[in-house]
């Protein structure tokens, strides 16, 4: 009778300490997910996410022009946290195609947040391609389905103004700011 009862206890145990959840952390950034939010996440599914949160939807005049509606998040006291953007306008059952980060308490694994650098970025990822554009450049880390705008004015004058340049990583200074931060499903 004694070996039963313990038998039952130390099974009761097992199941108690196997049983506990993991927590996930809100502000990890992943290749498929940010906090909660996921690369399979649903416009519907945004207010049950971020219940603490406030889910900000604008409604564009002509959606029938390919607009695409951003959807904001607020934290409760009004400091933004992200920009979602939809793959279609006005969808609940729409997926979530990119994500801005705004918030600097989000951050990689490797410790990437808003507030990095492009020597931190270029230390802790492969840098897989960088785009010249009018007022910036943008450095896409394949990795983790990310894309660091950097402005122009960050870097050299001689490349500030050439619009056919072709930039290489070696010549983005260190120091240079991240003005944007993106993921990208």
């Amino acid at each position: 009778m004694k070996n039963i009862l313990y038998t039952a206890l130390i099974g009761a145990l097992l199941i108690t300490s196997c049983a506990k959840e993991k927590k996930i952390n809100p502000f990890l950034i992943s290749k498929t997910n940010i906090g909660l939010l996921t690369d399979s996440t649903k416009v519907k599914e945004l207010d049950s996410i971020f219940a603490n949160d406030s889910v900000v939807r604008y409604i564009a005049g002509d959606e029938f022009a390919g607009s695409v509606n951003t959807i904001e998040v607020f934290e409760k006291g009004g400091k933004k946290l992200l920009d979602l953007s939809p793959r279609e306008a006005l969808d609940s059952t729409s997926l979530i195609s990119s994500v801005r980060i705004i918030d600097d308490r989000y951050k990689t694994k490797k410790n990437i947040s808003t507030l990095s650098t492009f020597k931190d970025i270029k230390e802790a990822y492969k840098v897989s391609k960088v785009d010249n554009l009018i007022n910036s450049v943008v450095v896409s880390v394949n990795e983790i389905n990310a894309t660091f705008t950097i402005d122009k004015k960050e870097l050299p004058a001689s490349l500030r103004f050439d619009m056919d340049a072709t930039i290489d990583p070696i010549q983005i200074p260190e120091k240079a700011k991240i003005k944007f931060f993106m993921i990208h499903w």
